[in-house]
Order: structure tokens, then C-alpha cells, then sequence
């Protein structure tokens, strides 16, 4: 049996082993971001709140793609951003890719807190089990971050850093999270795969699988009762994943 062949027979024995259901996604490009790399999502009542990879800039938008405000962040390579408690919280993942390097760039992974009037570092904290990040999700005054290297997610005390809980992740390349009453959605963007996972113990709960032509998956978040995902266009190690949707906010009807 060849490596791949075999290691889709291990996911495949991985999914029948917890015997959750599985279907299909159905997905509506909606918008471009603004400056067409969008590796965060996050929604309020405004609108959507985008994390761009290569500016580093946070965008508000409302549900039409029309830009309502930006600021400039201190984050670098952003893989994510969440908002709560009144801050933006950006995953800075590393170091910044398609600009020139800044000072205040990220060596490896951390999460960036941010003023979202005037875009300043109000913080700066290591990802629980060190290495890079992905996805961010604030519910409950608390924050979800993706432990790579750990393969796990994370719940910290967002005013003291403090670990609250851990789950483990059952695929690799965990990114955009999402919280739904009790369960924590996680996008797992190499595998084209979103588990629904209960936050408490990590059981998966719910499979949602992306096609080969859907566009390629990064950020993700919930709202009223449909999944958003963008794509950024870019690959792992910084390159262009040559996808027509490149810059793409989608819609996943559930």
C-alpha cells in the first residue's frame, strides 16, 4: 500500500471509530477582503471582522464586503482573529509573509491583543505549548486558541493567560474555530475537513467535508446558524495555492 493510500485508510478508520455523521458542505463565495489575503474571520453584529495574512491589517466589513473601518496591527502572518471583551485578538503566526519584516514580527506563533479603535498592542502572550497558531475563538469571556504543536485547543483566561482546559484535535493543521452552544467547530484545512467537536472532552461530533473545487480553507467562524470561511490564497510556506477563489469570504450553509 502506497503512503497515502494508507494514510487515508487511517483517517478513514478514524472517522468509523467514532462513528460520527458525516455530509457534505455547500458553499457560496460571497466577497473578496479588501487587500485579497484573508486568513481570519471573526462576526459580530456589525459585520465580519478579517484578519488579512499579508498586511496584518484588521477589517470590519459589513455582510456585503463594504469596509466600515481598518486599523493597522502589530501582528505578523496573521492565521486568525477573534473579538471580545472588547479587544481584537490576532494570531500572529510567525513571521510575516509578503512584506517587509517589522520589528515587532513574531519568531514562531503568539496572540496579539489589539485596541480595535486605534489597531495598538494592548498585549502580547506565547501560545499554550509553544510553536504556531491558527485559529482564535472568544466565548465566555474566555479565548480558544489552536495549540499546533500540541495538537490541541486550547481555553485560556484572557486577563491572566491562565490554561483552563485542553482538547485534543483529531486531524492536523487545525485553523478557524468557531463556538456552537457547547462545541467548538475546527477547521482542518489541510484535510478539507470541519469537525464539531464538545468542547469538554474533544468527542467529534459532526463531520462537514469541503470538496477538491470548493475554495481552499483558512479562517472560520459562526453566524446565525451558517459557517464562514475565507481563503487566502495562500499555502503553506508562504506561497500562492493558485486557487480562482483566492480572497474569497464564503458561506456554509448548515
Amino acid at each position: 500500500m502506497k503512503r497515502r493510500e494508507f494514510l487515508a485508510a487511517g483517517i478513514g478508520a478514524a472517522y468509523a471509530a467514532v462513528d460520527a455523521p458525516a455530509r457534505p458542505a455547500k458553499v457560496h463565495k460571497l466577497f473578496k477582503s479588501p487587500d485579497g489575503h484573508p486568513n481570519g474571520l471573526e462576526t459580530t453584529d456589525e459585520g465580519l471582522w478579517v484578519g488579512e495574512q499579508t498586511t496584518d491589517r484588521a477589517h470590519l466589513v459589513d455582510w456585503h464586503g463594504k469596509l466600515l473601518r481598518s486599523v493597522e496591527t502589530e501582528s505578523s502572518n496573521t492565521s486568525g482573529i477573534a473579538y471580545g471583551g472588547g479587544y481584537l485578538w490576532m494570531a500572529a503566526n510567525g513571521k510575516a509573509i509578503g512584506r517587509a519584516p517589522k520589528p515587532t514580527d513574531e519568531a514562531t506563533g503568539a496572540v496579539v491583543q489589539v485596541d480595535p479603535h486605534t489597531g495598538k498592542t494592548v498585549s502580547r502572550h506565547p501560545i499554550p505549548g509553544g510553536g504556531g497558531v491558527h485559529g482564535l475563538e472568544y466565548s465566555h469571556d474566555t479565548l480558544w486558541i489552536t495549540s499546533l504543536k500540541i495538537q490541541k485547543l486550547s481555553q485560556v483566561n484572557p486577563k491572566t493567560w491562565e490554561v483552563l482546559h485542553q482538547i485534543p484535535v483529531h486531524l492536523g493543521r487545525a485553523h478557524g474555530l468557531a463556538w456552537d452552544n457547547g462545541a467548538i467547530w475546527c477547521m482542518h484545512s489541510t484535510d478539507r475537513v470541519i469537525h464539531k467537536l464538545d468542547a469538554k472532552t474533544g468527542k467529534l461530533l459532526e463531520v462537514v467535508t469541503l470538496s477538491k473545487d470548493d475554495p481552499d480553507p483558512h479562517g472560520m467562524c459562526l453566524y446565525k446558524g451558517h459557517l464562514y470561511y475565507c481563503d487566502a490564497g495562500i499555502a503553506p510556506g508562504g506561497t500562492s495555492n493558485n486557487s480562482s477563489s483566492a480572497g474569497y469570504i464564503c458561506r456554509i450553509d448548515l
